[in-house]
């Protein structure tokens, strides 16, 4: 096997005797090397824009989220809460209400997700830092305040500092409706808007406002209940571990999730979009390894001298062949490595120094430079995706050189 691969290396960095074999042999390289680069950026970048998003739900969304298995809220959620912040693990714990409702400011007026939270709920969360007008107030010694989306501030022309009021409107749950006033179908409340956040995520800007958890209870008549539990783990707690132990200690009524579970669809999205993107590259480098193919092809022919001299020499035809299986490899595998450390370069120069932008105007965007982030799961992937590949060659290529030997 050793005078095999030696032959072998001989025949990849030795010069051809046709000039034409030699620039076909590099260009099957390289071919092999460009697409390995281009698949590890290309997950690269998708796990930059996975991470973004995750990064930006991540303020918004709790660590950890209890709602009940079956129905819209908690029965009796003060019971439950008592049950969760007796878990060693947890740094705080608090019910929110949130369901739809009818904003309705001067002569502008729009559907809206409302969530009432406790005044301490920035403590579970970043609001502070997505604040752009006003600040994060819920009660001060004058009045309840609102908080709301940049979506419904732009829609309703509502901002901070305004006199008049955000008036808010949910349908009653219980009772009937008398048509002869209407308006006595809905439970109404009030209140000043103490600022503006925007998390740059349309789920969240388009139609979320945060009211105080009272005004909440109140509006859709919730005096115990809690539509979910949000929670804050300590530093360093084993978040599957807390959340087996809590879905024990609750059973089977409730459900707990983390924030890929809460955010599972837009995760799926990027996943899917991810892999789509590796089997168009994979199919892409297939192509590519055809270059080796026809260089080994041609090597063959070229080395019809040679191969007679072996055979002299008393090498059998499979040893012979073995030869041309192991140059198949050899290239493939060079090319993968080289453009693995291509890749690699790429990736890190783009994440040191931004040298794509996504687009001019600056002001619009989350980020000003496509995202990458190096999952080195997906370097094995696409080596061992090139090592497949270069053994299919390898096949190939035996056969090609069983054919020809048997000629």
């Amino acid at each position: 096997m050793s005078y095999q691969l030696n032959i072998a290396l001989r025949y990849l960095v030795s010069k051809k005797a046709h000039h034409a074999v030699n620039i076909i042999s590099i260009i099957s390289m390289l071919g092999v090397v460009v697409t390995t680069a281009a698949l590890i950026c290309v997950l690269s970048v998708f796990n930059g824009f996975r991470g973004l998003i995750m990064g930006k739900l991540a303020q918004l969304d709790p660590q950890i989220a209890v709602t009940a298995t079956t129905g819209k809220a908690i029965e009796q959620a003060d019971s439950v809460l008592r049950v969760v912040t007796a878990m060693p693990d947890v740094a705080a714990a608090v019910p929110v209400i949130e369901d739809n409702a009818l904003a309705v400011f001067a002569d502008y007026q729009m559907p809206v997700r409302l969530k009432g939270v406790p005044d301490d709920y920035n403590t579970l969360n970043a609001m502070d830092s997505l604040m752009v007008d006003g600040d994060w107030c819920l009660h001060d010694q004058v009045s309840p305040y609102a908080v709301v989306g940049v979506g419904p501030a732009m829609q309703l022309h509502v901002r901070p500092g305004y006199l008049l009021m955000l008036n808010l409107y949910a349908p009653k749950r219980q009772g009937r409706v008398n048509m002869a006033n209407p308006m006595g179908a809905f439970v109404a409340d009030s209140l000043f808007v103490s600022g503006v956040f925007q998390l740059q995520q349309n789920s969240y800007d388009a139609d979320l406002i945060y009211v105080p958890i009272d005004k909440a209870r109140h509006l859709f008549d919730y005096p115990v209940q809690a539509t979910q539990l949000e929670l804050k783990l300590r530093p360093g707690a084993d978040e599957a571990a807390f959340m087996a132990r809590l879905q024990h200690a609750l059973g089977p009524a409730y459900t707990i999730k983390n924030r890929l579970m809460q955010q599972s669809a837009a995760y799926r999205l990027v996943n899917v979009e991810k892999w789509m993107a590796f089997l168009l590259m994979a199919f892409i480098l297939l192509i590519a390894t055809f270059n080796v193919i026809s260089t080994l092809s041609l090597l063959i022919i070229e080395k019809d001298e040679s191969i007679g001299i072996l055979r002299s020499l008393g090498a059998s035809d499979q040893q012979i062949t073995r030869i041309f299986v192991i140059e198949g490899w050899l290239i493939t595998l060079v090319g993968a490595v080289l453009g693995v450390a291509l890749g690699l370069l790429l990736c890190f120069g783009q994440q040191q120094y931004g040298w794509l932008k996504l687009g001019v105007d600056t002001q619009a965007l989350v980020v000003h430079a496509y995202p990458v982030v190096v999952q080195w799961g997906d370097v094995l992937l696409a080596f061992g995706l090139v090592a497949l590949i270069g053994l299919l060659t390898a096949l190939v290529t035996s056969l090609t050189m069983r054919r020809r030997l048997a000629r």
